[in-house]
């Protein structure tokens, strides 16, 4: 029943900036926190940030903050990642989720529903 799409992904030099978008369908799927996770080849699926329900609480991993904001849009079912400064490293599959509540943490077991994955691709 929930569907979730994520979109601006793509190919970006170090030092630059993308803005991911997830638009999530599917009945009051605007009542629950959403986060953004990734993941690169051969390393573990780790947590990116999230944000709750409400839009005022929201928790970034200590290798994101100062340079990733994320800000949602209940009218319009959408969460946005913005991404500056980018580095090499940062390079992953970037996935959209929903969660069981309106707030849930760094933990992806309390995501119920998961994207299929936006590339995001920092070159040197």
């Amino acid at each position: 029943q929930v569907q979730l799409v994520e979109s601006g992904g793509g190919l970006v030099q170090a030092g630059g900036s993308l803005r991911l978008s997830c638009a999530a369908s599917g009945p009051t799927v605007s009542n629950y926190a959403m986060g953004w996770f990734r993941q690169a080849p051969g390393k573990e699926r780790e947590f990116v940030t999230a944000i709750s329900y409400s839009g005022r609480t929201k928790d970034y991993a200590d290798s994101v903050k100062g340079r990733f904001a994320i800000t949602r849009d209940n009218g319009k079912n959408t969460v946005y990642l913005q991404m500056t400064s980018l580095k090499p490293e940062d390079t992953a599959v970037y996935y959209c989720a929903l969660g069981r509540a309106a707030w849930t943490g760094r933990d992806g077991d309390y995501y119920n529903y998961w994207g299929q994955g936006t590339q995001v691709t920092v070159s040197t």
